[in-house]
C-alpha cells in the first residue's frame, strides 16, 4: 500500500516537471562557469590549442561568448549554437572579436538563405561534426566583415 502513489501518473508528470525545472534553472549558471574558464584559458594561453579554434566575441549590447571560430582574409566565420544568433539577422550587428591575443572588429550577419554555403563552411569550420545530424542541429553560421585595421 505504501507504493501506491508510485504507480499513479501525477507523480510522475510531477516529477518530470521538477527535474525539467532544475535543469532550467542549473543549466545557464553551468553555462557560465563554463564560459568564464573557456575565456580565462583563451586569454592567458593565447597560443594553445583551445585558443587556436575558439574566440571571444563581445556584442553591441556587451554580451561576452567564447564560440568557434574560423578566420580567412578579411572574414571570420564562426558557428552559433543557441538563440542568440538571431541578433545577427537582417543588417547584422558590429562585433569585437579577441583572436589569439588579437583585437579585432568588424560587422556580422547570419547566413539563412544559402545552405550550400553554410556546408561549406562548415566543412572546415566544424570537420568533426557527424554528417548524420540534420543541418538545424549544427547551429547557424555568423560571417564576419572585418573593418580595416
Amino acid at each position: 500500500m505504501a507504493g501506491l502513489w508510485l504507480k499513479k501518473p501525477v507523480f510522475w508528470v510531477a516529477l518530470f516537471g521538477f527535474s525539467i525545472a532544475a535543469l532550467v534553472l542549473w543549466l545557464p549558471h553551468r553555462a557560465e562557469q563554463i564560459n568564464a574558464r573557456v575565456m580565462a584559458e583563451i586569454k592567458t594561453n593565447p597560443q594553445g590549442d583551445r585558443a587556436a579554434r575558439t574566440m571571444i566575441v563581445t556584442l553591441a549590447d556587451g554580451r561576452i561568448y567564447p564560440v568557434n571560430y574560423l578566420k580567412e582574409d578579411d572574414r571570420v566565420f564562426m558557428g552559433i549554437d543557441g538563440r542568440w544568433w538571431r541578433v545577427f539577422q537582417g543588417e547584422g550587428q558590429p562585433v569585437d572579436m579577441l583572436i589569439k591575443n588579437q583585437r579585432f572588429s568588424g560587422r556580422g550577419r547570419v547566413v539563412l538563405d544559402n545552405q550550400a554555403y553554410v556546408d561549406q563552411v562548415f566543412s572546415r569550420l566544424r570537420p568533426k561534426v557527424p554528417s548524420l545530424l540534420p543541418s538545424w542541429l549544427n547551429g547557424r553560421l555568423v560571417v564576419i566583415e572585418l573593418a580595416a585595421q
